[in-house]
């Protein structure tokens, strides 16, 4: 088609912890990465979207970067800053707006866990002293009452922790690079039950840059470019019980992961059949095994088998987060998103190194979950 949409460079800076360097620092060195993969200098960037929780302005960059006087909007979506960054750069250059234009998220987040306050999402005190502004609260009780409708034992969350640590062991960007056995993470103090230490994701810090254009020009810059199949965002509905819900119904409908997986899937004209490679939003164990299913890649209830066979490992037949996830890689909120389209664009590129998938994926898939209700999925074939 002609409006169809490249990925011709991707960038990183290292996910972890790093004193006395910015979070803007690390979107800048992430963007500079991107620009050097595409071969393009940052004048030639026609439009760019980004966003920081935690870390300013994404639109800062400029003083950076160079001011060029190009249109750079600031995009806030919890976990799904990234994935909504991006699918904003692509609607840009399918409109014809611009030829080339970048996504762009960096954080650099406190210790500790994230302290939203109520107010900031619709919700009254009340919310927040009953705990459950608290994100590792939520997704405990979330995660329990998953488990309670659909038979899952604590075994598929130690081996969802467990796989995300061996992969991320094979990635130099990720933070934790530490491979855990089972009776490690079984063992590890208990969070929010089900939930224990090594089962959650961690603020983080770092950033993550991709620069995209009109397909058509895509191999002037990149001899490997990745097309983008589709983009969707969606957000919740009335009756879907996400982080920040004020009640639970009686009657409930479909998670925005669901619709948003299915608008994607739709307008790709594929099905999770045919998907050889996928990132998950794992903010925790039972975040990814609900995203399984809500994505459309098992029934529920099957996630405990597949994970158990070792379907999800990176020889599997649904190799899952091969990166390490957010389990391995941390969440700095701004780059997490991105950080996901960039492994798949490394795998589907065969550039993955020790992690890559093998029998030269062609199609993959992306999907981030962010407060709230708020999830992106992007499916990408190698061009």
């Amino acid at each position: 088609m002609s409006n169809d949409v490249a990925i011709i460079g991707v960038g990183m800076h290292r996910f972890g912890r790093f004193d006395g360097v910015s979070g803007r620092a690390q979107g800048a060195h992430a963007v500079r990465e991107a620009l050097k993969d595409a071969g393009i200098t940052w004048d030639q960037v026609q439009v760019a979207y980004g966003g920081s929780q935690d870390a300013g302005n994404a639109d800062a960059l400029a003083s950076d970067l160079g001011l060029t006087g190009l249109p750079f909007v600031n995009v806030a979506n919890g976990c799904a800053t990234g994935g909504s960054s991006l699918a904003a750069v692509i609607a840009a250059i399918r409109s014809g707006s611009a030829d080339i234009g970048v996504a762009v998220g960096f954080d650099k987040h406190p210790r500790g866990a994230f302290n939203p306050l109520p107010k900031d999402w619709g919700l009254e005190d009340w919310y927040g002293e009953t705990g459950l502004m608290l994100t590792t609260q939520f997704f405990a009780m979330k995660t329990r009452r998953y488990m309670h409708e659909y038979g899952i034992t604590d075994d598929a969350l130690i081996r969802v922790a467990q796989r995300a640590s061996r992969n991320g062991a094979l990635n130099p960007k990720a933070w934790r690079r530490q491979e855990l056995d089972y009776e490690q993470i079984a063992e590890s103090s208990a969070v929010s039950l089900p939930l224990r230490k090594f089962m959650f994701c961690n603020p983080a810090e770092g950033g993550a840059a991709i620069v995209l254009c009109a397909a058509r020009l895509a191999k002037k810059y990149q001899a490997n470019p990745v097309i983008i199949r589709s983009a969707a965002v969606r957000s919740r509905h009335h009756g879907s019980f996400e982080v920040f819900s004020p009640a639970l119904m009686a009657q409930q409908v479909s998670a925005p992961t669901v619709t948003a997986s299915r608008a994607a899937f739709e307008e790709a004209g594929v099905g999770p059949e045919d998907i050889d490679v996928l990132q998950l939003q794992d903010t925790d164990s039972g975040s990814e095994i609900i995203h399984m299913a809500e994505n459309g890649f098992c029934e529920h209830g099957d996630q405990e088998s597949l994970l158990r066979e070792g379907a999800t490992e990176i020889n599997g037949r649904l190799p899952i987060n091969t990166d390490g996830g957010c389990l391995a890689n941390g969440e700095p909120v701004g780059a997490s998103g991105l950080r996901q389209v960039i492994e798949i664009s490394l795998q589907l590129r065969n550039q993955a190194g020790a992690r890559q998938v093998p029998n030269n994926p062609r199609l993959g898939f992306t999907h981030v979950y962010g407060a709230p209700g708020v999830s992106g999925v992007t499916i990408l074939e190698r061009g």
